[in-house]
């Protein structure tokens, strides 16, 4: 039996959870404007968040954070002609707590703007579009939701798991599971 408190066996152990760690991470949370958060763009940079799109690579399960003071803000999703319009009547989702968080479940177009009146006009808005032949790819494949299925309103809400027909992402898993399993038997000597 290999002695567990020897320095060379705690090394393998740490590697090995840190390889299973690692091979979990598959969404990221971007936070919308990055540095410029949520609001009224300035004069000098006017089309941020259209800007603010086109540089980042979205997936499916990845989420957008909103940030913005509560008092002062909100966040809405709308349709495409609604975005285009700056009509903020019945959208589909409507958030407003200052740290709103939006998941993608699905593919397709995205579009948000600000839920107080005259912002839009102001292009407080942004569309997100990836998949469905967009330059975006997910990383399995389409789901079973429509396209205009909201998504989860909650602050910091659960990431979706992907749908049944994805391809399995425990293979990594297993096969450092494997490694570990043979490299601790043979520091035991057991193989």
């Amino acid at each position: 039996m290999a002695n567990l408190r020897s320095p060379r066996f705690q090394l393998l152990l740490v590697l090995q959870v840190l390889m299973l760690i690692q091979s979990k991470v598959l969404c990221y949370q971007y936070k919308v404007g990055d540095l410029d958060a949520w609001g009224i763009p300035t004069s000098t940079n006017p089309q941020v968040y259209t800007k603010w799109s086109k540089t980042h690579e979205f997936k499916m399960g990845d989420s957008l954070l909103f940030l913005y003071p509560p008092s002062q803000d909100s966040v809405v999703q709308v349709t495409a002609q609604a975005y285009t319009s700056c009509n903020l009547k019945d959208p589909i989702l409507y958030m407003n707590n200052g740290n709103s968080l939006f998941n993608f479940t699905s593919l397709g177009n995205f579009y948000f703007t600000s839920g107080e009146p005259g912002r839009c006009q102001k292009n407080q808005k942004l569309h997100i579009s990836f998949g469905n032949g967009s330059a975006y790819s997910p990383s399995y494949g389409p789901s079973a939701l429509p396209d205009s299925a909201p998504s989860y309103p909650t602050v910091f809400g659960t990431i979706p798991a992907p749908p049944s027909s994805a391809p399995s992402q425990s293979f990594p898993v297993i096969v450092v599971a494997v490694i570990g399993f043979v490299v601790c038997s043979l520091l035991s000597g057991n193989l």
